[in-house]
């Protein structure tokens, strides 16, 4: 395994524990947002563009569902309203 494999290997690896463990905390969901950064990264070096933008746009996301979260009630997202 090189160097870029093993990076990608991490990203991915801490998406798939903060995404299980978001619950628990809202900073799990910026580690979430972190680690789609660090996703994003990987994308992009190894050539594959679309991650590389699908990633950066899920950091995004997730970056502001830590907002809405550290700014509502602690341990609770708020509710969509339709």
């Amino acid at each position: 395994m090189d160097a870029l494999t093993i990076f990608g290997l991490f990203a991915v690896t801490a998406m798939v524990i903060c995404y299980a463990l978001e619950q628990k905390s809202a900073w799990f969901i910026l580690g979430f947002a972190g680690a789609c950064v660090l996703g994003s990264i990987y994308g992009f070096l190894q050539g594959a563009w679309p991650f590389g933008v699908v990633e950066a746009i899920w950091a995004l996301v997730a970056f502001r569902r830590w907002q809405l979260r550290k700014s509502n009630r602690p341990g609770r997202l708020p509710q969509a309203r339709l």
